[in-house]
């Protein structure tokens, strides 16, 4: 039987508008059935976030994501994954699931010990969700010359983070001796405020209700976000002047009990000197001058994982414009959607190599973005 596990690295990559794709169900694959969802939620997290603890609550979400991917690529594989602000889901194949779960579980114990909140963490058969007759379609897209992400249509995802985060009795994750490697994680940028000064942060959740044909419904929402905030390029919250980076003690000190588990001196001298150096680097050398540019074509600030997350920057009037629309859905029972408005974005980083195309940034609305729409939805959903 051929291996799977070349699985996503092999899946083209459309070069189509992405409210065009999503339109196209025949440019979707179905997933390998011995592929595995695996998910990273952090637990309580609204409460978390109203208690201020937003910066920390992404910083975890984020340190998830590296944790899984450098896992996957020391093994050589391509993995999907989906950054969700207060956790991360992926797509992986069995090689790496056993490993996946014991680093994951590492950074919960972490986590727990230096800032008090845990994870529900687990992995579905991919295989169990389609005996279940649920959808769980991928497809690749390019967002711009150096990014592509995946694109989820069904409700495969959120079936599987939905079982794992309510169980009962989780099964016990024994870690085994996978090392957790969250190198090339970097969060010393300071809030980023919007683009032009008549702008705010809109970080906005749309989820398709019941037997809506949410390639359709979700192709037409796209197109609309399109028309009314321009393209994903104009709607992107972080732009190069507006970039700082933030060298307080408390934010480094955070950052080095994410990645270490621990404080460490000489990591932290180190990583003063990177930031009190950095700004000088980034601005006033060519090279700190490409990477910047490409911070932004890299900043990832859409995930289509069977729902629409996206944080965008614009005018309140568009903001209007927008939320009458998808009330107009909503009252049409096509979907359910949550929106946070803050006065910036937040940012944390991957970075594999500065002076090539190897680091993605992953975007969260100010204030607990994601996390607040994500609760605003789910109340609707309660209803």
């Amino acid at each position: 039987m051929k291996s799977t596990t070349s699985f996503y690295s092999d899946l083209p990559v459309n070069d189509s508008s992405i409210s065009k794709l999503i339109g196209d169900k025949t440019k979707f694959s179905n997933l390998p059935a011995d592929w595995h969802i695996l998910v990273a939620d952090i637990r309580n997290s609204t409460a978390a976030v109203q208690n201020g603890n937003h910066n920390h609550v992404n910083l975890v979400a984020t340190g998830c994501v590296i944790a899984i991917l450098n896992l996957a690529e020391a093994h050589g594989i391509a993995v999907p994954f989906f950054f969700g602000g207060d956790g991360a889901s992926f797509l992986i194949p069995e090689k790496i699931r056993e490993q996946s779960l014991s680093v994951l579980e590492k950074h919960n114990r972490n986590t727990k010990k230096n800032f008090g909140f845990s994870l529900a963490i687990g992995s579905a058969n991919v295989a169990d969700i389609y005996n279940e007759n649920i959808e769980l379609k991928i497809a690749r897209v390019n967002v711009n010359k150096t990014l592509n992400i995946p694109v989820i249509l069904g409700n495969g995802l959120h079936f599987a983070e939905n079982k794992i985060k309510t169980e009962n009795s989780p099964k016990e994750i024994t870690p085994d001796d996978t090392r957790l490697n969250l190198t090339g994680m970097e969060c010393k940028w300071d809030r980023i405020k919007p683009p032009k000064k008549d702008q705010e942060v809109i970080s906005l959740i749309i989820a398709g209700c019941g037997e809506t044909d949410f390639s359709k419904v979700y192709s037409e929402i796209m197109g609309s976000i399109d028309k009314i905030f321009g393209s994903i390029r104009r709607r992107k919250p972080v732009s190069v002047r507006r970039l700082k980076i933030k060298a307080g003690l408390q934010r480094i000190k955070d950052e080095m009990k994410i990645k270490l588990g621990k404080w460490s001196f000489t990591q932290f001298v180190k990583s003063i000197m990177v930031a009190n150096f950095g700004e000088f680097y980034l601005r006033n050398t060519t090279s700190g001058k490409n990477y910047l540019q490409k911070l932004v074509e890299l900043s990832d600030n859409l995930t289509l994982d069977g729902r629409i997350n996206t944080v965008i920057t614009g005018t309140s009037d568009q903001r209007k414009r927008i939320i009458a629309y998808l009330d107009k859905l909503e009252n049409l029972n096509l979907i359910k959607y949550g929106y946070h408005v803050s006065e910036e974005s937040i940012m944390s980083c991957y970075v594999k190599d500065m002076s090539t195309d190897q680091h993605i940034h992953f975007i969260d609305g100010g204030n607990g973005g994601y996390t607040k729409a994500a609760n605003q939805l789910k109340l609707k959903f309660q209803d």
